[in-house]
């Protein structure tokens, strides 16, 4: 018996188009799924590896804080008369008789609430200690709400002076060539160095360097300079050169986003004072500062080694008189920061299901914009303060 072809009834049709459309939205939601997921590992990865090298960055110049040689800075700064001499004038930005000095900002002690903008405001001047006009010149992009810290010290590079010429207030250190690069440490044309021994260490600008030949020249008084004149005399053989280093660390904004900053006040031989800033690591959104104190605070007294109290700037700054002799009692700093993808991670902000962000005892209430947060804490030992050697 023939039958005639059919085609499909309606129904058919219908149930057939329920079922693609079924099928087509699953697999629109696992793509999304997928790529939610992809979003999310992404921004954990880069908030994780820009963390990290924060955390080394800042770790590494904490550490030499109060590296001035031989002996470090408390050492030096204990007895009369004292041993560490720089030939700056007022530039507090090359304050190396201050190894390390915070600057706290405004609301955001232990305890505090800050609210995170998605693009914050910059250039505020609540800190405390006051932030001194050559500092925040050179940090104008700076976050408000973060906390600024500021490192000198003599690098741990040094090489071994060969020879002292020319005259007793302005000498000529001669050194080995082949350690040139040794000696500058990756900074081209330095300026600024510091000469040790045991006893005294003299920081000051060089008014000519000459790399081939070996030598630095502390000739007359340069524009950083107020003084030519070496108070202290040096031993050939027995005096190590540096280079000296001034280094500001704080959270600058870069189109919009923020990132860890570091400054570095240096001057060509013979030049100027000059502010390099530095983009570092991006996604860092903001950064907390502690700091440990020795038990003992007199100046002329040997520190103990031992950190009883955790302060913030502020407290530093009016924990004795003065305030520098309780900077020179700084042992160990803690940081915390706030990081965040660079990229939104997420389709929706979820930070409020989890655990409240917080660094330091500073809570963060963070933007609904989708990016990826996480804080990172650490505590850093001065290795060249713990003892005072």
């Amino acid at each position: 018996m023939f039958r005639r072809p059919q085609g499909l009834t309606l129904i058919e049709l219908m149930i057939a188009l329920l079922i693609g459309t079924i099928l087509i939205l699953g697999l629109v939601q696992v793509f999304a799924a997928s790529r939610s997921a992809y979003m999310l590992s992404e921004g954990m990865s880069r908030v994780q590896e820009n963390g990290r090298f924060a955390l080394d960055f800042l770790q590494r110049d904490i550490r030499m804080a109060g590296h001035f040689g031989c002996v470090n800075d408390q050492a030096h700064m204990a007895n009369a008369p004292v041993g560490l001499v720089t030939t700056f004038g007022s530039h507090p930005g090359l304050d190396f008789f201050t190894s390390i000095q915070g600057y706290e900002a405004t609301g955001t002690a232990p305890g505090a609430t800050l609210a995170v903008a998605e693009t914050p405001a910059t250039g505020g001047t609540g800190f405390t200690p006051v932030l001194p006009a050559e500092i925040a010149a050179a940090t104008s992009n700076r976050v408000n709400g973060s906390d600024i810290i500021a490192l000198r010290f003599l690098m741990p590079e040094g090489v071994p002076v060969t020879a002292i010429q020319g005259s007793a207030g302005t000498p000529v250190f001669r050194f080995d060539a082949a350690r040139w690069d040794v000696l500058r440490s990756g900074v081209e044309n330095p300026g600024l160095f510091g000469v040790a021994d045991c006893l005294n260490t003299v920081v000051f600008q060089a008014a000519a360097v000459g790399s081939a030949a070996g030598s630095v020249t502390a000739g007359s008084t340069n524009p950083i300079n107020a003084s030519s004149a070496f108070t202290r005399v040096f031993t050939e053989g027995q005096a190590m050169l540096h280079r000296a280093e001034s280094v500001v660390y704080y959270v600058g904004l870069n189109n919009g986003r923020p990132s860890l900053y570091r400054v570095r006040f240096t001057a060509a031989p013979g030049g100027g004072l000059t502010a390099q800033s530095q983009e570092l690591i991006e996604g860092v959104e903001n950064m907390q500062l502690l700091y440990g104190l020795d038990r003992e605070l007199t100046a002329n007294r040997p520190p103990t080694g031992y950190i009883d109290r955790l302060l913030a700037a502020n407290g530093v700054q009016t924990a004795v008189v003065p305030a520098a002799d309780a900077w020179r009692r700084v042992g160990a700093v803690q940081i915390g920061l706030l990081t965040v993808s660079p990229d939104r991670a997420t389709a929706a902000q979820a930070q409020a299901d989890l655990r409240p962000l917080s660094a330091l005892g500073v809570a963060y209430t963070a933007p609904g914009d989708g990016r990826y947060r996480s804080v990172y804490e650490s505590t850093i030992a001065l290795r060249n303060r713990l003892y005072g050697n």
